[in-house]
């Protein structure tokens, strides 16, 4: 993985950071936080500047669970991504919230991403929206299985598949030719031979009810909404902004480039989270 960024300097964080800092102080936020909150991990984002020209359609949920072969695909590209996905670590903005936390300014994370970097970084009330990598499950008897657990039998099927060279893609995936694909051997669940998922929400698929139903609640609770490193591009994440809307709540967006919600947003930051939210969190604590 490579390292993360030299941290800018205090004169290129937006002047209108201050403009956060009132919004949030006195407050309880509840934080949205998407992929780019991650990619200053590592971790590519889909929708980011500079993703759009590269970026390859998602795997689709009723592809995968239809179609052996993208399954196949799905796994072997996931075989050559996990070790960078798995590695990376909770960089300053994820650090910066789960601080937040702690000194009760944030009453809990709604998130879109699935790497578990919040709770790497000590966060302790997330909401995963759309599942995590972390864990596996059998689409015949639901079994789960450690990510970690999968990764090696993977490697035991196909020896010196690390070897091949790959550009990294989001989500722990990574580009690979067609002809390697032919002889990649898919690991099977090991209490029923069934096929296996990662448990996450594909493209196409709908977010738990529980899981929803669990994030409103959450949204309930707080009285602003900070939005970080979200496009807010897809639904999942854009109800709950519809929602503060509608509930009267403030509502802040730190991100880099377009953003859904701009609209309704009181505050607008177009910066890097690593930036922005550890002078956040030093402000609040000054009181």
């Amino acid at each position: 993985m490579s390292a993360l960024p030299v941290p800018p300097s205090p004169t290129s964080v937006p002047s209108n950071v201050e403009a956060l800092v009132r919004l949030m102080r006195g407050r309880r936020a509840v934080v949205l936080t998407g992929a780019g909150c991650s990619t200053e991990s590592g971790i590519p984002d889909y929708r980011g500047p500079g993703t759009r020209a590269r970026a390859r359609n998602p795997i689709q949920h009723m592809e995968f669970l239809h179609r052996a072969e993208v399954r196949t695909r799905y796994w072997a590209r996931s075989l050559l991504g996990w070790p960078r996905f798995s590695s990376a670590q909770p960089n300053a903005a994820h650090h910066a919230l789960a601080t937040l936390e702690r000194a009760g300014h944030v009453q809990g994370l709604i998130t879109q991403n699935v790497d578990r970097l919040h709770h790497a970084a000590g966060s302790t009330r997330v909401i995963e929206l759309h599942g995590a990598l972390a864990e596996v499950r059998c689409l015949t008897c639901h079994t789960r299985e450690a990510r970690a657990s999968l990764q090696e039998r993977l490697l035991a099927l196909n020896p010196g598949f690390l070897e091949h060279v790959v550009e990294f893609r989001p989500d722990g995936d990574a580009e690979l030719s067609t002809e390697t694909l032919h002889a990649f051997r898919t690991a099977d669940c090991l209490h029923c031979d069934g096929p296996l998922k990662p448990d996450v929400v594909f493209f196409g698929d709908n977010v738990p009810r529980p899981t929803v139903d669990a994030a409103f609640a959450l949204l309930e609770e707080g009285d602003v909404l900070l939005v970080v490193g979200s496009s807010l591009a897809i639904f999942s994440g854009y109800r709950f902004v519809t929602r503060a809307a509608e509930r009267g709540m403030p509502i802040a967006l730190v991100n880099i480039g377009e953003c859904r919600g701009a609209a309704l947003a009181n505050v607008v930051l177009e910066a890097r989270a690593g930036e922005v939210l550890p002078l956040l969190a030093e402000r609040l604590a000054q009181g």
